[in-house]
């Protein structure tokens, strides 16, 4: 048995060339926004004033759906929950702070989330919903894994190779990843001993949180997770242990790290940080993202979601993630566009792998096996380009196991369609992104063009929330859109916008927003 026989061909090519002709205009000026600066706003403070029990985070939700429902008057869906909003009043002052530093904050904006997906979009609304804009992924039927990859998924379940492994992965495929971080990371080494294996990167926050944090003090410093950032995430750290959020602001599609510095104590636990935001699409500087881990003490392990770095053009990684006390965590999520896979892995120092892996055997016993040779002949492949392979030779052959039975010129087939396929897909995803800023950005709305990410962050200037912006635009135009507030953007209405659709939904969906704006503004 041959992995990659018959050999694979690439997928085909969907690209509109209306989509690359605007993708190569100019945005309007007056459309582009270039900085973001998150806060807490008056309508968040007044949520929590009016809470009987501040610290629930099932009346704090009840309580902001609640006022949309009141708000949207006629086309209110849940009259009761308007009624409880009517029948409140504030009863505390509280404070920006008070909101960043409590429990129930963290619940409340995941069961917001929860809500959203559960009981609105895909809920009572789904049927309003003709344009999904809001998903966060990319159409995998157009630009979903390659099929040398599939090819690798095919060949494991025809050799029968889903039974126990090892708690960290397949060594053949942790020495691959390994291999492939040291060429993306200036000055570091890894070893197969720096690599676990995952079952995808929420899935390996959630472990490296509960192994991390497990037993420790409750009083002790918060953990602190940056914003905005993914409610599952925040969510998971914060079951653990105490959270305080900091919000970080961004410029020029750079964000800074300076209010998580000085957040910092001599005995902070973990540090959550997403190295390039969801949904803004910037980048933390690796100058910034050295200082972080220098300013941190040696005891505070620094969790970096570097889930989101692709689709743009990122500096050279610094030395600094490999620190000892850095854990860095990749899944196939985003980049391979396979979210449903759930796998990944994350970096570490070997002791901190070596005790992880006792937690693992214990907790889960390990990844699905499987997945292993998809894993190790992407991070492969991988290697390759970042180290600009045009073909393999024997050197490249050499890499995989006689058991493959792997010939080279199957090898170089399968290469070339994999290169083929990478390639074209940046290039398609980066074209629809761009096509969409220029669009958007000749709407009344002000767009924060992203360095990095298949999301791009909107603002709305006619509304004042998020999550009434979502209900507003979903009824008038049959379009869905991310509410900014799941973020935890906690001002305004920043929405979040997923380009990596065909161009055919995406062009006529902003139509229908332009459109809406126009009539908006004009009322």
């Amino acid at each position: 048995m041959t992995l990659f026989d018959p050999a694979p061909a690439p997928r085909p090519r969907h690209m509109s060339r209306d989509a690359l002709e605007t993708a190569g205009r100019a945005p309007r000026p007056g459309g582009i926004s270039d900085s973001f600066v998150p806060r807490v706003d008056e309508r968040v403070l007044d949520v929590f004033a009016r809470a009987r029990e501040p610290d629930n985070p099932l009346e704090l939700r009840d309580l902001w759906l609640g006022r949309v429902e009141h708000e949207l008057r006629g086309h209110a869906r849940h009259p009761h929950l308007a009624e409880r909003w009517r029948g409140s009043r504030p009863l505390r002052p509280v404070q920006p702070d008070d909101v960043l530093r409590s429990r129930a904050t963290v619940r409340f904006v995941k069961e917001l989330f929860n809500w959203y997906f559960r009981d609105d979009l895909y809920g009572e609304l789904r049927d309003s919903a003709r344009y999904i804009l809001s998903s966060g992924a990319v159409d995998e039927e157009r630009w979903g894994l390659p099929q040398s990859l599939k090819e690798c998924i095919r060949y494991a379940l025809d050799r029968d190779w889903y039974g126990y492994s090892d708690s960290r992965g397949r060594h053949p495929a942790r020495e691959a990843i390994a291999a492939y971080e040291s060429a993306r990371v200036d000055g570091v080494r890894y070893g197969p001993e720096h690599v676990a294996m995952t079952m995808g990167g929420t899935f390996a926050v959630s472990t490296l949180a509960d192994f991390v944090l497990h037993g420790r003090p409750p009083s002790g410093s918060p953990a602190l997770c940056a914003t905005p950032n993914y409610p599952p995430l925040v969510e998971t750290v914060a079951r653990r242990h105490g959270v305080r959020l900091v919000p970080l602001a961004s410029e020029h599609g750079r964000t800074s790290v300076e209010p998580l510095i000085d957040a910092l104590t001599p005995d902070t636990p973990l540090v959550l940080l997403q190295t390039v935001g969801n949904p803004t699409g910037a980048a933390v500087t690796e100058e910034g993202l050295a200082r972080l881990i220098r300013a941190a003490s040696p005891s505070t392990v620094i969790v970096l979601d570097e889930c989101h770095e692709w689709l743009g053009a990122y500096e050279e990684r610094s030395a600094a993630r490999g620190a000892p006390h850095v854990v860095r965590v990749s899944s196939l999520s985003k980049t391979w566009s396979a979210p449903g896979l759930k796998a990944g892995w994350f970096l570490a120092d070997p002791a901190f792998i070596a005790e992880y892996y006792e937690y693992a055997s214990s907790s889960f016993g390990g990844p699905p096996s499987f997945f292993y040779t998809v894993v190790e002949v992407l991070a492969r492949m991988e290697r390759w380009l970042v180290t600009g392979v045009e073909d393999p030779g024997p050197a490249e052959l050499k890499e995989f196991e006689a058991s493959y039975g792997l010939g080279l010129d199957r090898l170089r087939q399968a290469y070339r369609a994999y290169r083929t396929d990478r390639l074209r897909r940046i290039e398609d995803l980066t074209a629809l992104r761009d096509a969409a800023t220029v669009r958007l950005a000749d709407t009344s709305a002000r767009v924060l063009p992203p360095r990095f990410s298949i999301n791009t962050a909107v603002e709305f200037p006619d509304w004042d929330d998020s999550y009434r912006c979502f209900r507003d635009i979903l009824r008038e135009t049959g379009v869905s859109l991310f509410p900014g507030i799941l973020t935890f953007c906690f001002s305004g209405a920043v929405m979040r916008v997923t380009t990596a659709r065909p161009w055919e939904e995406l062009s006529p969906a902003i139509d229908r927003l332009g459109a809406h704006l126009t009539a908006t503004a004009s009322r």
